[in-house]
């Protein structure tokens, strides 16, 4: 689903308000692309890695910024990494808006879960706040 996703962003046609991420990678500096679900929340953006520490998540944490691309539409954005207390909030509206897409990687956990239920899973949900450069 990934590549379709991803096609269908950089034409332009995102998915439920997807972005193409652009991370340059930690060894390579090359830059790594992956599909991703910018959150809005209280006036700011998120980025949540809803299958958990995974090479990009890892390549952002190293570089601290990034370029999110929607058709010709490119924007560099600064990331900095939600504390596993904070993360709450932000994963119940992830998964409010985006479950459909990405629920089955939340092990049983939704958005009508307790605080107590997210605050468990949340070490393994990286969130980044996300801010234009």
């Amino acid at each position: 689903m990934n590549p379709l996703v991803a096609g269908l962003t950089r034409l332009g046609l995102p998915l439920a308000g997807s972005a193409v991420l652009g991370v340059r990678g930690r060894t390579s500096g090359e830059v790594r692309t992956t599909p991703v679900n910018p959150l809005r929340l209280d006036g700011r953006r998120y980025l949540v890695a809803s299958r958990g520490h995974t090479q990009w998540v890892r390549n952002l944490r190293v570089a601290g910024e990034a370029e999110l691309r929607v058709g010709r539409r490119t924007e560099t954005v600064r990331a900095t990494e939600l504390a596993d207390a904070d993360k709450a909030p932000v994963l119940r509206a992830y998964l409010r808006a985006w479950a459909w897409e990405v629920g089955a990687f939340f092990d049983g956990v939704d958005a009508d879960s307790s605080d107590e239920e997210l605050a468990a899973i949340a070490g393994r949900h990286p969130v980044f706040v996300i801010t234009p450069t």
